[in-house]
């Protein structure tokens, strides 16, 4: 009886005498684990920096923006304003702080410098709601908004670019022409996960000096957005649900007409986002997936092609000793030779993909041992499935017809 030992050599010289052959024939191999690898880990990696960004952002707030492509019919209805936010406030419950917010895009100028920057217009409360701290000077107070006091709190990003190392405190900055003098600096929060933001790159002016000197919107008390603090996680349901009953009834807002604002948290938009990633993860897996049945089919016409080529090869040894069960074993040994073969090969092509996919998601991927054990087993099972007919074929044939074969 031959050992299995022997069997696997000779598989593996049948192998070989077939460089060329062998190599493509595990490409559709290569191609599909390394394809499921690269899929899956650049999935995950884009799904990790987005728990990130709801990790720094903060899950137990909401943004109360305008709907602009709702109707509405009240007077200020089409737009959001400080008594809205004052309402939220007052009315509420669950609610940690209210910060009403003007946004916009301004070039600050110090001296010969000068730097492109967004400048946010609030209140007192913002860098609570924001999850900014204070690391030098003040924060603007309830005297600067009521008075329209032109104070500037700017991040580290601002600073560097326009004061060095010079200390910004009480210098005065100019922002479209109109002068602030800085009054604090905002520690660093650095960027956010994935590189898409400079969390540093802001300026905080009071509400009313914004929108006076700044956006100089049309509507009195009109903001941009607000943006509302809850106690805990789970009260924003029951916030979003509270404001959205208060602001309908504050902008006249009959039963049956849509909204003309949207309450949004960050984490529900992250989390849409997420999952808009593992459908994608998911497809694209299933195509590769698909390219593993499709290398798993090349392995079976080529397993086929050579039983046919050596078929007096198998007559021979048959002749010899060898049982069908040899013969069979042989075969399946070398469909499955190929199939680990391409799957080591394709597991090193899909770690090489990810990280230059990784160049263009800006998201480091994440490879996982169950997702390349996964890949490797089902190359393997393709090399099984698929290598177990032209084993069959040549376990069946005739030893007499096989020596006469030509």
């Amino acid at each position: 009886m031959i050992s299995f030992i022997e069997i696997f050599r000779i598989a593996i010289r049948s192998l070989n005498r077939n460089k060329t052959r062998s190599f493509l024939t595990t490409l559709g191999i290569i191609i599909g684990v390394g394809a499921v690898i690269a899929a899956f880990a650049v999935g995950e990696g884009a799904n990790k920096v987005i728990d990130e960004q709801i990790a720094s952002f903060g899950t137990n707030s909401v943004t109360v923006m305008r709907e602009r492509n709702a109707q509405s019919t009240g007077d200020n209805a089409r737009f959001l304003t400080e008594d809205d936010a004052t309402a939220i406030a007052e009315n509420v419950s669950g609610v940690e702080a209210v910060a009403p917010t003007v946004s916009t895009s301004v070039q600050a100028i110090y001296g010969n410098t000068n730097w492109s920057t967004q400048v946010y217009g609030s209140t007192p409360d913002y860098p609570d709601v924001q999850g900014y701290t204070i690391d030098r000077g003040r924060n603007i107070s309830d005297s600067d908004q009521r008075m329209g006091n032109k104070v500037a709190v700017i991040g580290k990003t601002v600073a560097d670019k326009l004061f060095g190392r010079e200390s910004p405190l009480n210098k005065s900055i100019r922002l479209s022409k109109v002068p602030f003098t800085v009054i604090g600096v905002f520690a660093s929060k650095g960027q956010s996960t994935g590189g898409f933001m400079d969390q540093d790159d802001l300026i905080l002016v009071p509400l009313k000096t914004a929108q006076s000197r700044l956006v100089r919107y049309s509507t009195p008390g009109r903001v941009g957005n607000i943006q509302v603090k809850g106690v805990s996680m789970e009260a924003l349901s029951y916030i979003t649900a509270e404001i959205t009953a208060l602001l309908r009834e504050r902008h006249k807002i009959r039963p049956g007409q849509p909204d003309d604002f949207a309450v949004r948290s960050l984490s529900q938009m992250l989390e849409a986002r997420r999952k808009t990633t593992s459908v994608t993860s998911m497809l694209l897996a299933s195509i590769a997936v698909i390219s593993l049945v499709v290398g798993g089919i090349g392995i079976m016409n080529i397993m086929l092609v050579s039983v046919t080529e050596r078929t007096r090869e198998i007559g021979i040894r048959m002749a010899v000793g060898a049982k069908a069960g040899n013969i069979r074993l042989q075969f399946l040994i070398e469909s499955v030779t190929l199939s680990v073969i391409g799957g080591v090969l394709g597991i090193c092509a899909g770690v090489a993909a990810g990280y230059s996919l990784a160049g263009i998601t800006q998201a480091p991927p994440v490879f996982s041992a169950s997702s390349i054990a996964l890949a490797f087993v089902f190359s393997a099972a393709v090399g099984i499935g698929f290598g177990y007919y032209p084993a069959a074929k040549a376990s069946m044939l005739n030893p007499i017809d096989a020596l006469k074969y030509e």
